[in-house]
């Protein structure tokens, strides 16, 4: 029982942070339905344990406990990939920039 109340509140309150990060234009709307349905997923089975049994034998996964730990795992993997994918971007801006510095100051030296 305790776990079902911590898990909606933390669905709640993860719930409306998102909702408050996204009207400050800090979320983009991919990423704003995203966890919304997470956060609302994460109150389902705080609520009703028994819906990931059902959903796992639908995919032909053992245990509800086996589908919450591949799709963590999953879950886990695709925000590495876009990490990765943030930190080489910035490595190239942070390249870009430094170039037109030397050059500007390149430029001002003669």
């Amino acid at each position: 029982m305790l776990y079902q109340i911590i898990g909606t509140l933390t669905g709640l309150i993860g719930m409306m942070l998102s909702i408050k990060r996204f009207k400050e234009g800090k979320t983009s709307p991919t990423v704003f339905i995203f966890w919304l349905l997470a956060w609302g997923f994460l109150i389902v089975i705080s609520i009703s344990p028994n819906v990931t049994s059902y959903i796992a034998n639908i995919m032909g996964i053992g245990r509800g406990l086996d589908l919450i730990i591949i799709l963590a795992i999953i879950g886990a993997y695709y925000l590495l990939f876009r990490i990765y994918i943030m930190i080489e971007n910035l490595e190239m801006e942070i390249t870009k920039l430094v170039r037109e510095l030397a050059l500007r100051e390149s430029e001002e030296d003669e």
